[in-house]
């Protein structure tokens, strides 16, 4: 039987995985979004280990082995369970001579496994990057690494959900991506460009692979370099990887990758990578998106009117260029105020408009994205448009201006 106290039931209790939430949580139904899910059955396993019912853990643990052959943290419980039966142990990973660094892996992906499953996002909550989603993202994607998870969110027009959630890899060194080789995953608001299929894959990446745009605008402006960060699965061996341990990429089971790549808009689906997310409810989502609406409006309506000072007063002085050419705020109303000159009547219709609050940086920053339609009497357009807005001593100013 198991001698306690192990550290097994001291990270068991040390999270709360039994005690009760006293707070209402998130609890999507998940049956078509994931792959087989074996965190509950590890929180039933350590149920059993706190409860000194080493026997029935052992059952359970030989279960989840069953039916994932190739997790190796279960293996690792399991080899646990069987060695208590001889000897006191006191660590997650008690075999002799084996490598400690493994462990420690194990030991981290066995804590953020239960945390995730523990601690859900607060019901009714959104992260607090999702200032406004388009009506054509009706899927978004948010990563929070210091939770090694993954949330899938459905948008149907009416309201933002939670549709399912994954346990997931980060880079090796952690997040914060800012050059090429640094093994981080980048912190910021992407999009998927594409998928590959697991005919132009080796086994390594799994049944498919999902690239994102790093580097975007945001990173090229601040010199991070790098490229090739996918979400993509794993070794067909293997059934996960430890927390850290990509060489950036984020990387999920094969289960669970598979079925995102099957229901992932390709060039629609926002992905915002963040080191820690806040969770707020719709209505204060709705208010600190209001001065910006407003502000955005306000663009629009002054650039319609061809009213060139009042146009100008919504670019920050510290302006960034439009990555065409225009590398200052002086060369880009220089540009404008040449087009404007030659326009005689101008309509300009904005439509599927994303907001997002940027994660990683300093400022408050959100990213716009939209479909513009400009007709005038010497040019007809219709483009994509991307604009970074700062608050700046309580007004919203663009700070970088550019076509997709």
């Amino acid at each position: 039987m198991l001698c306690p106290p192990t550290l097994l039931v001291a990270a068991a209790l040390a999270i709360g995985v039994l005690a009760p939430s006293a707070q209402a949580k998130q609890r999507p139904s998940t049956e078509q979004l994931k792959g087989f899910d074996p965190e509950p059955d590890l929180v039933h396993i350590y149920t059993h280990i706190v409860q000194g019912r080493t026997g029935e853990a052992l059952k359970a643990t030989d279960a989840l082995i069953e039916r994932a052959p190739n997790f190796r943290l279960a293996h690792l419980i399991r080899g646990d369970l069987l060695l208590a039966r001889t000897r006191p142990i006191n660590a997650l990973g008690a075999a002799p001579n084996a490598p400690e660094d493994r462990l420690r892996e194990l030991r981290e992906e066995a804590r953020q496994r239960l945390e995730g499953y523990r601690n859900r996002p607060p019901a009714g909550k959104l992260p607090g990057y999702f200032f406004q989603l388009a009506p054509s993202q009706t899927r978004a994607l948010v990563m929070d690494t210091r939770r090694s998870r993954l949330y899938l969110f459905e948008n149907d027009g009416k309201q933002i959900r939670l549709a399912a959630d994954y346990y997931v890899t980060q880079g090796r060194n952690g997040d914060f991506k800012e050059k090429e080789g640094d093994q981080r995953t980048p912190v910021g608001v992407y999009s998927i460009l594409s998928a590959i299929p697991r005919a132009k894959l080796t086994d390594f990446y799994g049944p498919a692979a999902l690239p994102i745009n790093y580097p975007n605008e945001w990173d090229r402006l601040n010199n991070r370099t790098g490229s090739g960060i996918w979400f993509h699965g794993v070794p067909s061996d293997t059934f996960s990887r430890p927390p850290k341990a990509s060489d950036g990429c984020m990387v999920l089971a094969n289960e669970d990758m598979a079925r995102l790549a099957k229901i992932l808009p390709i060039g629609h689906t926002p992905v915002v990578l963040s080191e820690n997310v806040e969770w707020m409810s719709p209505q204060q989502l709705a208010a600190e998106r209001g001065p910006l609406a407003k502000a955005f409006e306000a663009w629009r309506r002054d650039w319609q009117e061809q009213n060139f000072v009042r146009y100008a007063s919504h670019y920050s002085k510290a302006f960034m260029g439009d990555g065409n050419g225009n590398a200052s705020l002086a060369s880009w109303l220089d540009s404008r105020r040449t087009l404007m000159q030659s326009k005689q009547r101008v309509s300009i219709d904005i439509s599927d408009v994303s907001m997002f609050r940027y994660p990683g940086v300093k400022s408050n920053m959100v990213l716009v994205e939209f479909h513009q339609r400009f007709r005038s009497n010497a040019l007809n357009s219709n483009v994509k448009k991307r604009q970074y807005w700062q608050l700046e001593n309580g007004v919203w100013r663009i700070i970088f201006e550019g076509n997709t």
